[in-house]
């Protein structure tokens, strides 16, 4: 079992380029039987969009781009599994190498352009475990080439409807150029208008979430948080990875151009996601990402305003077995806090968070 062995399975690959040692692991979450974790508590599940999650712990979009592996990482725990971001046409995404370990910070940087094999290869994968539990969510993105990138994101709300359980809107990424313009005002709403018509045409009607970066203007939050609500967007994810650097960090790959996730992106993105919080007020839920390696992290995304967190970055570092690690950790709060549910915390710290600044 790949959670048993994950010591052995580690230091093997963490002599290999990341990017081989990420399809070595999709590659043996295919081949490899996967026990599946225990049941969850029911303290932990968490109702938001219309679904019902059994745990608040999510993984994140990046880690399998194509939907190849969901049911394997839904076994090992999570409560939900993001798959993506998958593009109309297939694309190779930029020159390698693009990936890029931070030891010592615990982070990576990443500058790999929404390489993936296109809708059609993901749509052929999902619509096979048709029928099956589990919440697996589809990040849909643009092609880089494409002339009309509201029309590829409609589209992707068109192509998986069908099989996701709810659909992510990602136009925070930083390694496709200009995408990130697409969160101004007037794309924004353009996007949204066209992305919500398609999701009303579709054949079912699957919430939208919106990624954002955790780079954005507080007036240009102001302006994203408020056109997303008023086209009916059913939640915000808070955040993408960072271009920014924070002070202090010493590893030798900081200096590579990319987006930068894990530990140095927690306190940016927390604070983010509490601003975000206090502009939404509770009317749509929020997903916290950024960071997450611990019950201790996970829970101050909950107390900054988060109904959901999700993790990425910190499975390179600790494996699969901080999951459960995770999950534990969040019950043994609730034991301490007398809290009956894992929702009683969200908010809870929101505006000391954003009161003390993105570091």
């Amino acid at each position: 079992m790949i959670t048993a062995g994950w010591p052995l399975l580690r230091s093997v690959l963490g002599g290999v380029d990341p990017e081989r040692a990420h399809d070595m692991t999709i590659s043996a979450l295919e081949s490899v039987p996967m026990r599946a974790a225990p049941p969850d508590d029911p303290r932990l599940a968490v109702e938001a969009f219309g679904l019902r999650f059994p745990n608040p712990v999510g993984l994140a979009a990046g880690f399998d781009k194509d939907g190849r592996v969901p049911d394997p990482l839904l076994r090992m725990g999570f409560g939900f599994v993001e798959v993506g971001s998958i593009t109309p046409k297939a694309q190779p995404g930029n020159p390698k190498p693009r990936i890029f370990r931070l030891p010592e910070a615990k982070g990576v940087i990443n500058r790999l352009g929404f390489n993936n094999a296109g809708h059609q290869a993901a749509l052929t994968r999902l619509s096979q475990r048709a029928g099956r539990p589990g919440i697996v969510g589809v990040n849909v993105g643009a092609n880089k080439d494409a002339l009309d990138r509201a029309a590829d994101y409609a589209a992707g709300v068109r192509a998986f409807s069908t099989f996701a359980s709810y659909l992510t809107i990602n136009i925070s990424s930083p390694n496709t150029p200009g995408l990130r313009d697409l969160q101004a005002r007037d794309a924004l709403d353009d996007l949204l208008a066209r992305v919500m018509e398609a999701r009303e045409e579709a054949r079912i009607r699957r919430p939208v979430l919106l990624k954002l970066a955790p780079d954005l203007a507080l007036d240009d939050l102001d302006d994203a948080v408020e056109v997303a609500l008023a086209r009916g967007v059913d939640g915000l994810i808070v955040s993408n990875t960072t271009i920014t650097r924070p002070p202090g960090l010493t590893d030798a790959a900081m200096a590579e151009a990319g987006g930068l996730s894990g530990a140095p992106l927690f306190r940016r993105a927390t604070w983010m996601l509490a601003q975000t919080a206090r502009r939404t007020e509770g009317r749509v839920p929020l997903v916290g990402v950024g960071g997450v390696d611990s019950a201790e992290t996970a829970l101050a995304k909950l107390r900054a305003g988060a109904s959901l967190v999700q993790l990425y970055t910190a499975m390179t570092y600790n494996g699969p077995g901080l999951i459960g690690e995770i999950k534990t950790g969040l019950l043994a709060a609730m034991e301490r806090e007398a809290a009956p549910s894992i929702t009683d915390f969200i908010g809870r710290d929101r505006d000391a968070i954003a009161a003390e600044g993105p570091g």
